[in-house]
């Protein structure tokens, strides 16, 4: 799959253009993806995915934006598997938000991308002060020679798949029902990085990877690991919080500790999958306790492992 990013450049085209934040490529999303690789196949058209960095929302609140389900180099592996030809990572900012509705058609979908075929969801917005909307993209493509169409929402019983549904399940705990949302495991990768070693000094190593933004979920699950470059995959205990017990206001961090790995991992990336969850963070009095409680933790998730294979 082909990734560009920044500006477009006039003079793309002609494609099969769906557009979205895609985060956490979900079952919604994939579905959405899926319509898309068909109607370019069937049009002889290249199918492209329009996606934004940051977050629209992430630019104009960022103290109160969603969390992020997906890095961003994970949204991109999601929507390759997907079968999508090219993706364009806009950056959103001021001049992006500025743009008028009419513009955004003009200049972006039009001269830019060269758009042949469209789908969006019907509660698509565009343009400065979200002013488009999708009966405004239908007049436009009634006039300007696009064909458009809109996506319908997937159901998972009573329950509209989205990302916030997603969220809500992960920050719950309830990891069941994220994965009926996603139709995966949730998972988060990054890579290893050098910590304070404090877990090989209890006993218990962990690989660190630095959480650069507040992850959607948090305390002490059962996961797996899967190395990327050997796709190697080991089972262990994963802790995702603040460490309020080592520091206080220390940044997210994910801690990992494998049952069955001897090696080095820094700088390696890895893709933690998270099965169950076994308790909230918390704080304890002193290193002993904490100690203790890693110890209980790892025997919980090899009784978990045992008995579900």
């Amino acid at each position: 799959m082909r990734v560009s990013h920044g500006t477009i450049q006039p003079g793309g085209g002609p494609v099969a253009l769906t557009i979205g934040n895609f985060d956490g490529v979900h079952r919604g999303h994939r579905a959405m993806l899926d319509r898309l690789v068909a109607e370019a196949r069937e049009l002889q058209l290249p199918c492209k995915v329009l996606t934004f960095e940051p977050h629209p929302r992430e630019y104009f609140s960022p103290a109160t934006a969603p969390t992020r389900l997906t890095r961003l180099r994970e949204k991109l592996e999601l929507i390759a598997a997907a079968g999508v030809g090219a993706v364009h990572v806009l950056r959103f900012g001021a001049p992006l938000a500025a743009i008028s509705a009419v513009q955004f058609v003009d200049d972006v979908l039009l001269r830019s991308l060269g758009v042949r075929w469209l789908l969006v969801g019907r509660d698509f917005r565009y343009g400065a002060k979200r002013a488009g909307d999708f009966a405004a993209l239908q007049s436009a493509s009634a006039t300007k020679g696009f064909a458009l169409e809109a996506m319908g929402d997937v159901m998972e019983g009573s329950q509209r798949v989205s990302s916030s549904g997603v969220r809500t399940a992960l920050a719950a705990g309830d990891l069941a029902s994220a994965q009926r949302l996603l139709g995966r495991a949730y998972s988060m990768s990054g890579r290893v990085a050098h910590g304070e070693k404090l877990g090989r000094t209890l006993g218990f190593p962990t690989a660190n990877i630095v959480l650069r933004r507040r992850p959607p979920l948090a305390g002490i699950y059962a996961v797996e690991a899967e190395l990327e470059e050997t796709r190697a995959v080991t089972r262990g205990v994963a802790s995702v919080g603040r460490r309020p017990t080592v520091r206080e206001n220390a940044p997210p961090l994910l801690e990992v500790h494998l049952f069955d790995w001897s090696g080095e991992l820094y700088g390696r990336h890895l893709r933690v999958k998270f099965l169950r969850k076994l308790r909230d963070e918390e704080k304890y009095d002193g290193l002993d306790a904490l100690r203790s409680a890693i110890g209980q933790d790892v025997a919980q998730a090899k009784d978990y492992f045992r008995k579900h294979g």
